[in-house]
């Protein structure tokens, strides 16, 4: 690089500043995240009987937690979205099977198209002003919280929405810096929920 194409001091040492600032943000932010997580209360009896409960596929022991909200009475139908992208579905046919048939015939429809969050959002719009319905528990990993409902009142700002957050096996957000596997899920999903806030400002 020729003299004349050297970087000001000033601009590199205000670039430099501005970078620092940007990663000393995001860590702040990454922190308050993890808190804001962890102190996530978990759902406690008893509980209010809603319209429907929405179950987002993509990690251990949602499926379970939605059928048992349905089995207890707590809304009138299960919808089950992003099947064959993130749903076990072993897990879905045992529960099928244990089931009455009549009542999840009748009871629980499963949603095909999403293949991420903001594709659930979607799925879970369209079912929700075809059943006409206005309140639903919220069922996905308690990581994964606050990312789902920031897509899901943009989409559905007339429905009542009640987080049912789940801990999936093995994770301890409060323990992430521990686990490798678990930091690396905390800061993708982190990083996700900043584009994500980034894109509906309030």
């Amino acid at each position: 690089m020729t003299a004349g194409h050297k970087i000001n001091p000033k601009l590199k040492t205000a670039l430099a500043a501005a970078v620092l600032l940007a990663l000393v943000a995001l860590g702040a932010g990454f922190l308050s995240f993890i808190n804001t997580v962890a102190a996530m209360p978990l759902p406690q009896q008893p509980m209010k009987k809603l319209d429907a409960i929405v179950v987002l596929t993509g990690g251990s022991n949602r499926i379970d937690a939605g059928f048992k909200l349905l089995q207890e009475g707590y809304g009138k139908k299960l919808f089950i979205s992003g099947v064959y992208h993130g749903l076990d579905v072993k897990q879905l046919l045992k529960r099928w099977k244990a089931a009455p048939q009549k009542s999840l015939d009748c009871c629980v429809a499963l949603g095909f198209q999403a293949d991420n969050t903001y594709g659930n959002a979607i799925e879970t719009a369209a079912w929700l002003r075809k059943q006409k319905f206005h309140s639903i528990y919220l069922v996905t990993a308690d990581y994964h919280m606050k990312r789902a409902l920031l897509e899901f009142h943009h989409f559905v700002p007339d429905v009542a929405i009640t987080p049912f957050p789940i801990v999936p096996d093995n994770f301890n957000v409060r323990d992430w810096w521990k686990s490798p596997a678990t930091g690396l899920l905390v800061g993708r999903e982190y990083l996700k929920y900043v584009v994500t806030d980034l894109r509906y400002p309030s």
